[in-house]
């Protein structure tokens, strides 16, 4: 897999996810500066924010057990 997060904790996704979220705005700030080295990151970074909202998710419904 990419990168797995299936492994982490509910705490460590949730710092991931801020982590990850901060990272998103700092590109996408940059991409309207216009001073961006690989565009497609942005695609990259949204898709890995994707993937911990859906684990963080099955936490709450009760599929993953801490």
């Amino acid at each position: 897999m990419k990168n797995s997060f299936k492994d982490l904790t509910l705490k460590e996704l949730v710092t991931k996810k801020d982590e990850l979220k901060k990272k998103y705005r700092d590109l996408r700030f940059n991409m309207v500066i216009g001073h961006v080295d690989n565009p497609l990151q942005k695609r990259i970074l949204r898709r890995e924010l994707a993937r911990v909202h859906t684990i963080i998710h099955e936490y709450d419904l009760g599929i993953k057990k801490e």
